[in-house]
């Protein structure tokens, strides 16, 4: 049975031949619990696997009392925290995520703006669409990226990614993480500093770091201040993780660039300071998954199923433990 946003998800998802797969694999209930109908049909008490997906019910005690033969949940899409609860764990019930498969388009994305951003393609391009002057929308002062220093804040799949994409550049990649060692993170090719370290050195800042109660606003005014000048803020994490209102007090200046994927809030209401702040640039929340990448989550998701159905075991299982330390 699936649990998701809309039943159109699906397709997106599953391609014919997962979808194949999956029917020789599990006994496909064709009931779709969705967002604007989430009644739980009777066939529900006899179902062992639910796949969710985005816009998922959460899934906490009375929820499960739906599915009392429920042996395993694979979400077919990122963090899992919006739709699991401790109640899965105390029922003995597995917890999958295709966080991994998700992880990759926004490796690439975070990878792409970095050398836009060293390049300073982004301003540029928007200098000239509006002034119309090639001369005049030539970058100046110190840019391109030959040289320079790429601060990643955590070591999530994303993170770890990116460091692994940057590899072929002629950029040094510098990492904080509180919960690595320093032997940990140079074995991930990437020197571990504090985080005032890493800010003071790098070109270009990308967040990768989970949003928990201790890392809100963890990007507050006297982490940006301790940014190079020039320097640009990428976040393809968690909005909530950046201190808006002491980043557009930044950006007002003209001192530091920022490329936002996730914002504080979100989404931004109609005519929010960010919309025209300078030196920003604002995507709206593309860097995960979106049209044919969705196809390498589900085709994750259905080797996990094969994996479970065939040995018992899963290579992407979430622990309740984990739930402190994921985004």
């Amino acid at each position: 049975m699936f649990a998701l946003e809309d039943a159109a998800l699906i397709g997106e998802l599953f391609g014919a031949s997962d979808l194949g797969r999956l029917r020789d694999l599990v006994r496909l209930d064709p009931h779709v619990v969705t967002r604007a109908d989430p009644r739980v049909p009777r066939a529900a008490a006899r179902i062992e696997i639910l796949i969710t997906g985005w816009g998922a019910p959460h899934l906490d005690g009375p929820a499960l009392d739906h599915w009392p033969e429920l042996r395993a949940v694979f979400h077919a899409a990122g963090s899992v925290k919006r739709v699991v609860s401790p109640a899965l764990w105390e029922r003995g019930i597995r917890v999958s995520s295709s966080a991994a498969a998700n992880a990759l388009p926004v490796a690439e994305y975070t990878l792409s703006m970095i050398l836009l951003s060293a390049k300073r393609a982004l301003h540029t391009a928007d200098a000239f669409r509006r002034g119309q002057d090639m001369a005049a929308a030539q970058p100046r002062g110190r840019f391109g990226a030959y040289g320079i220093t790429v601060g990643i804040v955590g070591a999530s799949r994303i993170g770890r990614r990116v460091i692994e994409l940057l590899r072929p550049f002629d950029i040094t990649p510098v990492l904080y993480d509180p919960s690595l060692s320093a032997t940990e993170a140079a074995d991930l090719g990437a020197p571990l500093m504090s985080l005032d370290g890493l800010l003071r050195v790098s070109d270009i800042v990308s967040l990768h770091a989970p949003s928990l109660p201790e890392t809100r606003r963890m990007i507050g005014a006297p982490q940006l201040a301790a940014m190079r000048d020039g320097a640009t803020l990428i976040n393809t994490a968690r909005g909530d993780l950046v201190d808006t209102d002491a980043l557009l007090a930044e950006l007002a200046h003209g001192r530091l660039a920022a490329v936002l994927d996730v914002t504080d809030p979100e989404p931004l209401p109609p005519g929010h300071p960010l919309f025209t702040a300078p030196g920003v640039t604002l995507t709206p929340h593309i860097a995960g998954s979106l049209g044919n990448e969705l196809s390498r989550v589900g085709h994750q998701t259905v080797d996990e199923i094969a994996r479970y159905v065939s040995r018992g075991s899963l290579a992407f299982e979430i622990h309740r433990r984990d739930l402190a330390t994921i985004a």
